[in-house]
C-alpha cells in the first residue's frame, strides 16, 4: 500500500471511498500527479518515487488554512 497527498482546490469535488485515476506529469527531475479530471494535484515526487499504480481510492479528506488535501491510497506491489 503507498498513500500520496493531493491539493484540491475547491470542496466537495471528491468524497472517501471515491475511486480516482491519476494523469502523470513529467518535469526536468520530478513527476506530478493529477486526479483526472483535473480534481486536484500532487507536489513534485522525484524520480526513484514514482507512482507505479494509475488507479486509487480516496482515504482521507482535510482543509486547513492552505486549502483541502485529498489523501488517495495505492494497492502498489512492492512499496514499503
Amino acid at each position: 500500500m503507498r498513500e500520496m497527498e493531493f491539493k484540491m482546490e475547491r470542496p466537495g469535488v471528491l468524497k472517501v471511498g471515491d475511486k480516482v485515476k491519476i494523469w502523470e506529469g513529467l518535469l526536468p527531475s520530478n513527476y506530478y500527479y493529477v486526479i483526472e479530471p483535473s480534481l486536484a494535484m500532487s507536489g513534485n515526487i522525484p524520480f526513484r518515487e514514482r507512482l507505479l499504480d494509475k488507479e486509487g481510492t480516496v482515504v482521507d479528506i482535510k482543509e486547513n488554512s492552505r486549502g483541502f488535501y485529498v489523501t488517495v491510497q495505492f494497492l502498489e506491489a512492492g512499496t514499503k
